[in-house]
């Protein structure tokens, strides 16, 4: 999609009466950030990082746990959290639960003791749900976690296989945990979006991982775009049977009818910015309009609980990830106020614009401002208050071509602009 071009468009300033309605969502979806490497060793302290991702408005913080860092010779008593060296892990988490910021936890990477000398992706041979159980007791305040990352994708997971999956991870760890506590909820997966070269399409993944009789509390996907012309409302391969944002109610459908009811988290996602990636990034003006409309997909679909964006800040390394809100230098991009004040375009009917938006940052209802560009300045069409969420929805009057943008009195900043289509 293209930035609207035209001539400046007059905007009538009535409002439909019932226009600030507060936006009904996905039961209890939340919105977050996943940065391990920045949240550990990126610039300033921890507590300064940890305030950015709070002024960022961040739902949720994604983190992963490593077991073969925390435990690099086994444990002598593997269900004791004191025969585990936590480190830097446990200050990180620690330091989170005491901001009061709500974690979703991944256990991730096995030791070479417990996986027959491999590297921390080979699966393990013994030891996860052990492990999972020391974590649980550990980080009590906890109680959202994922079993391994992508193990669909031969990176992260060797074997890549459902049932070993399901037997030696998922399964040992989700009774671990449940035992700990009745309130942690597990997820299984994430899986990757897409079929590697050494590794296996998302959605016969999880048919493996139902015929192998998963247990679990959610599924995670990591709904990533394919190619730079993907959008978050479609895609540029149809009949792939890939997970990508642009096929959510797709994803949705098939973890219903092999899974029930259970929530859907989509545990990463994000847009890569050109430049520095000119090969698969985007503008930073699409990837600031990309998160407001994923964060409005997500909202939408019912099941669908967790969205979190990844990353904080670009890896300086090209062929790494330029997902980021700032660049590697630490420069702010236009997804930075993007993220803490989504705003997209629901439908348009004539010159009758139904938008959706979010003040993340704040507790409780939220003032908010609808501002259209006149000229060079912003004049505003309409204000009101947030439901709880920090959500929104509101109908105004404009014209295709319009620039529109959200402005929180309390943040004292605007959303990128937003051209009605």
């Amino acid at each position: 999609m293209r930035r609207g071009v035209g001539a400046f468009v007059v905007v009538v300033l009535a409002l439909l009466a019932f226009a600030s309605v507060p936006a009904q969502a996905s039961v209890g979806a939340q919105f977050g950030i996943q940065d391990d490497a920045w949240i550990m060793y990126g610039p300033g302290t921890l507590d300064q990082r940890l305030t950015t991702l709070q002024g960022l408005g961040a739902h949720v913080v994604r983190f992963t746990l490593r077991w073969d860092q925390v435990a690099r010779t086994q444990p002598a008593s593997p269900r004791d959290q004191s025969s585990y060296n936590w480190g830097r892990y446990g200050e990180v988490l620690d330091a989170l639960h005491a901001r009061g910021m709500t974690v979703l936890v991944t256990l991730y990477g096995a030791p070479a003791w417990a996986n027959g000398g491999g590297s921390a992706n080979h699966l393990p041979l013994t030891g996860f749900g052990d492990f999972a159980f020391a974590a649980a007791h550990r980080f009590p305040w906890v109680h959202l976690w994922t079993v391994w990352n992508e193990p669909n994708n031969g990176v992260f997971a060797a074997p890549v296989s459902p049932s070993l999956y399901v037997r030696d991870l998922l399964n040992p760890a989700f009774a671990a945990l449940h035992q700990v506590s009745g309130a942690n909820r597990v997820a299984g997966g994430p899986v990757s979006p897409r079929k590697t070269p050494k590794g296996m399409a998302p959605l016969t993944f999880l048919r493996g991982m139902h015929a192998a009789h998963a247990r679990l509390d959610a599924f995670a996907a990591n709904p990533y775009p394919l190619s730079r012309l993907d959008t978050p409302m479609h895609t540029t391969c149809t009949r792939c049977g890939y997970f990508t944002m642009a096929t959510l109610p797709t994803i949705r459908a098939a973890v219903t009818r092999y899974f029930g009811s259970k929530p859907l988290w989509l545990t990463e996602y994000g847009y890569q910015t050109s430049p520095p990636d000119r090969l698969l990034g985007v503008s930073q003006a699409l990837q600031a309009k990309y998160l407001g409309s994923a964060a409005l997909r997500v909202w939408r679909q019912p099941g669908v609980t967790i969205l979190i964006q990844y990353l904080v800040r670009d890896e300086p390394d090209v062929a790494g990830w330029q997902s980021g809100l700032y660049t590697a230098a630490g420069a702010p991009k236009l997804a930075v106020h993007a993220f803490a004040l989504p705003l997209a375009q629901q439908s348009r009917r004539g010159t009758s614009v139904s938008l959706w938006g979010e003040v993340r940052p704040g507790q409780g209802a939220r003032a908010y401002v609808v501002q259209v560009a006149r000229g060079r300045a912003w004049r505003t069409v309409a204000t009101g208050r947030t439901g709880n969420s920090g959500a929104f929805a509101r109908t105004i009057t404009a014209a295709r071509g319009t620039k529109v943008r959200l402005w929180s009195p309390a943040l004292g900043y605007a959303s990128p602009a937003l051209v009605i289509s």
